[in-house]
């Protein structure tokens, strides 16, 4: 079987500079990039895309991923950062043409913590959606209890302008719906493996195989039975062994259909 992890962090491994609360996750192991790499490929984790939240987070990735052949680099800001980025724009939207970039995210609307004033938020995320509409690239989306403001920011874009998926999709069936309707896909992670609320279930359930993402967000959200460990992408297994056994279907058959998924969106 071949899996995608198609949001992860791994670019911040053993490193000294860079995005700070991923470098600090990192910190407790002893891993390498290299080993971190190496053990998805053992699970049977072919492909990662290592996810940037800022510019020097971006530009990390982008080297990292660099003589990997199994390692593709997104570019963003995260809504947290875009108070930092604001006059920053323009270098930004440069490194859309370094190598081995194939979306431009995580980027979006945070209101649960509101780290960077909702107006700046949206000139980011705004900026950010122009940029995949004049490259073609896809987007990763981060949303948190903002999809009133967001949808209508994304609705401003011509019909079927902008692919991507909706990361670590925890909402209601209602934006599910919403995303669907756009085209949008639907990264599920280890989350799905500790919610407690039906609704929340029911939810990952009715996501249509069409529409589904495998991803990590390594080294954030461990999955359950590895709770109070480091997540890493090899653990892609352990959440697509989780949906396939709620959703009633074969393992093998869902992740080929997410890997398939996944290669397309991205095309790796």
């Amino acid at each position: 079987m071949e899996f995608v992890d198609t949001h992860c962090h791994v670019q911040s491994v053993d490193l000294t500079t860079g995005e700070r609360s991923t470098r600090d996750m990192w910190a407790q192991t002893d891993l390498t990039g290299d080993q971190v790499v190496a053990g998805a490929v053992t699970n049977g984790v072919t492909r990662m895309i290592c996810v940037g939240c800022d510019q020097l987070d971006s530009e990390t990735s982008i080297k990292f991923v660099q003589g990997r052949d199994n390692c593709w680099a997104s570019i963003g800001i995260h809504p947290h950062e875009a108070a930092r980025h604001t006059d920053k724009l323009e270098a930004f939207a440069a490194l859309t043409g370094q190598p081995k970039v194939v979306a431009i995210g995580e980027c979006g609307l945070d209101y649960f913590y509101e780290h960077s004033p909702r107006e700046l938020q949206a000139k980011v995320l705004q900026f950010q959606l122009k940029l995949a509409v004049k490259t073609g690239l896809p987007v990763i989306f981060h949303v948190r209890e903002a999809f009133d403001d967001f949808w209508p920011i994304f609705d401003s874009f011509p019909t079927g302008s902008i692919k991507g998926v909706l990361h670590s999709f925890t909402d209601s069936p209602n934006n599910l719906q919403e995303a669907v309707k756009r085209g949008l896909y639907i990264g599920v992670n280890g989350i799905a493996t500790f919610v407690r609320h039906d609704e929340q279930l029911d939810m990952y359930k009715s996501i249509p195989a069409a529409h589904l993402l495998l991803e990590t967000d390594a080294p954030f959200l461990t999955p359950v039975p590895f709770r109070g460990k480091i997540n890493e992408p090899k653990q892609i297994k352990t959440v697509a062994e989780f949906l396939a056994k709620l959703r009633g279907e074969p393992l093998e058959g869902l992740a080929q259909t997410t890997t398939s998924n996944a290669r397309a969106l991205f095309d790796i």
